[in-house]
């Protein structure tokens, strides 16, 4: 038996598929997988199958034609084929998770392309698809030409390139947010957004962090976030939580050093930070702050405010290099400050209408 790849076109109709498959099936051809593609002309029917190794490409054809198909498109098949297209996708995605470089492959490989082509922004104007040729938007920049003499593209397989570009511009804006900073002492930490990946590294932060590190931090005497606070600090509904990390040079062991969170209510905003006591007193908490007070602004935050202690000398300090003063709400022993929110856009409610005079 041979492996065969079929695509013709059959009128949509009740019935039309079965009389395609039933002329196969009388003659030993058996379908392995089935796709279906909406086009205006019709259904696109994609099959794989299993044909006798003496049936040439030519009673193939004859068979298709027998079946009501038009417009068929037949070639050999390799093993790799029976894997069904959304494992196929998946598994696209999971190569560029790891290789965002690879955008150009991986089209060529989903759309078992002749070729792909990159054009400098601004050569390409429009963007789609036709029979032969397939113009995508590279989210680096640019636009990529998937060619293919045949079959003809389809609209679920523009559907198909669209979203895995779209995987890889995600992953281009993720790497994008990422950013080293390097201490004064020489140190270099990776700043970047937290994923739920991320619990057991900030769970080990707060391990190697001391008991008043973490009182100051969470305002009380907690030891240790719950499951589910740790997720929402994590990936806060409408906020960002950053973290700083640190690569061991000896031993290559990446860990959790500080924790920045700004959580987001309406158009206002609080923010916290957890540095672990070792790296404290080195520029973290001021960078990571900067990052979130950023943030904030471009989501358009009117407001930030943070609580910390009346003696809490080191986050005061912070506060101060922010344009913050010592003064605030006070309850007791806990300051509210608030912090300003550099370069906010500003809506039309918030101008002041000018008066005549």
């Amino acid at each position: 038996m041979a492996l065969w790849r079929i695509r013709a076109t059959v009128d949509d109709r009740p019935g039309y598929l079965s009389v395609l498959t039933a002329s196969l099936a009388l003659r030993s051809v058996n379908i392995l997988a089935v796709q279906v593609h909406t086009t205006e002309g019709g259904a696109v029917d994609d099959f794989l199958v299993d044909a006798p190794d003496t049936m040439s490409e030519q009673e193939l054809q004859a068979a298709i034609a027998r079946g009501r198909g038009r417009e068929a498109f037949v070639t050999r098949a390799e093993a790799q084929g029976l894997a069904d297209q959304p494992t196929r996708a998946l598994a696209l995605a999971g190569r560029l998770v790891h290789d965002p470089d690879t955008l150009g492959e991986a089209l060529v490989a989903l759309l078992d392309a002749a070729e792909v082509r990159w054009r400098p922004e601004g050569t390409v104007v429009l963007h789609g698809f036709d029979e032969e040729r397939m113009t995508l938007i590279d989210p680096t920049g640019g636009t990529y030409e998937v060619l293919r003499p045949a079959p003809a593209f389809t609209p679920a397989e523009y559907a198909r390139a669209q979203a895995l570009v779209e995987v890889s511009g995600a992953l281009v804006r993720r790497a994008g947010e990422q950013t080293t900073l390097l201490l004064p002492d020489g140190a270099e930490l990776l700043i970047r957004a937290a994923t739920g990946d991320d619990a057991e590294g900030v769970r080990r932060l707060h391990s190697r962090s001391s008991l008043l590190s973490r009182q100051r931090r969470y305002l009380g005497g907690v030891r240790m976030p719950s499951e589910a606070r740790l997720r929402r600090l994590l990936e806060p509904a409408g906020g960002l939580t950053l973290l700083a990390l640190h690569t061991d040079p000896a031993s290559g062991e990446e860990s959790v050093v500080a924790m920045a969170n700004l959580l987001t209510e309406g158009d206002l905003g609080e923010v916290a930070l957890l540095v672990q006591d070792a790296w404290q007193r080195r520029g973290i908490g001021t960078a990571l702050l900067r990052r979130l007070t950023a943030r904030a602004a471009r989501m358009d935050v009117s407001a930030l405010v943070a609580h910390t202690g009346a003696d809490n000398v080191a986050m005061l300090r912070t506060l101060r290099r922010f344009g913050v003063a010592d003064r605030g709400d006070r309850d007791g022993t806990l300051l509210t400050l608030t912090l300003p929110v550099a370069g906010r856009r500003r809506s039309a409610s918030d101008e002041t209408p000018a008066t005549s005079g």
